[in-house]
């Protein structure tokens, strides 16, 4: 028979290995449980004894550690504010309806108190500020009446509308009487402030005669006499050309007379303020 011809039952037991005796495979399973002891450890382990191995001993990181704390801490707040919070609402649902009709008598009270003396600082604040605007206002008033004596006494500068008054004397004809003449008439006709060659003219202003000149407050000046005057030009130009008036007699004395209107006179000769000897303020 040939090999085709055998049965396929020998030729698969052929094609097999060898079964391995039953005292090799033990020394086998006990050579690779001894190599792999941890292996064996693991697998005699229940579940419940693997959990508890993996979470003790903790593990724990700095990160892990400061939130916890920082927990523990926001936990504790809170527990206080409400243990807190717990007891007011606790003494107050305790109290006695006496004691809490007393108690919003007192908050009644103390709201009132504090209502009055809330209008009383606000009428405080208002005379405060009523007193300041008064005293504002008093303090210009004064600084504009002392600007305008100021004026009036030749001590501060001034500007406006007027004339300029030109005497051109060639022949030395004209003489302190009649200079004296025209500012008379211009202080008659509303002048509110004169100045003559440089020197300011004031109320006790006085003028002599020097020689060929004219002195004013013992100030000499020379001809041709210039006159600035501030005030109102319509009523000070025709005072001065009246009929034989301070024009006519200079023309007269063979002096030359111009008079020119101006929006803008500067008068800035200033005269130092003089402090009276014996004269003083009345009012107390």
């Amino acid at each position: 028979m040939s090999n085709h011809d055998e049965a396929p039952e020998n030729r698969l037991r052929k094609e097999l290995p060898e079964e391995m005796p039953a005292g090799a495979a033990e020394a086998v399973d006990n050579a690779s449980e001894a190599a792999d002891g941890t292996k064996g450890q693991s697998s005699d382990l229940t579940g419940r004894q693997r959990l508890v191995k993996g979470l003790w001993p903790p593990r724990v990181s700095r990160a892990q550690l400061i939130v916890a704390v920082l927990l523990f801490g926001l936990g504790f707040g809170l527990a206080v504010q409400v243990a807190s919070n717990s007891e007011g609402d606790g003494a107050l649902r305790g109290a006695r309806q006496e004691d809490l009709v007393r108690i919003l008598d007192e908050l009644d009270d103390r709201t009132q108190r504090l209502e009055d003396e809330k209008q009383g600082l606000e009428k405080q604040r208002d005379e405060l500020e009523n007193s300041s605007n008064q005293a504002e206002e008093a303090r210009k008033q004064t600084v504009e009446k002392e600007r305008q004596l100021g004026i009036l006494a030749g001590t501060v500068a001034a500007q406006g509308p007027g004339i300029t008054m030109t005497i051109d004397d060639t022949k030395g004809t004209v003489e302190a009487d009649m200079l004296l003449d025209a500012i008379q008439e211009l202080r008659a006709a509303g002048a509110e402030a004169i100045q003559v060659n440089g020197v300011r003219v004031v109320a006790g202003t006085y003028l002599t005669d020097a020689g060929n000149s004219v002195s004013v407050d013992g100030n000499k000046i020379n001809a041709p006499y210039r006159f600035k005057v501030i005030g109102k030009s319509q009523d000070l130009e025709p005072a001065l050309n009246i009929p034989g008036g301070v024009v006519q007699t200079l023309e007269k004395e063979q002096a030359t007379v111009t008079i020119e209107r101006s929006d803008k006179i500067v008068v800035d000769a200033l005269r130092a303020a003089k402090r009276p000897d014996y004269a003083r303020s009345s009012s107390q």
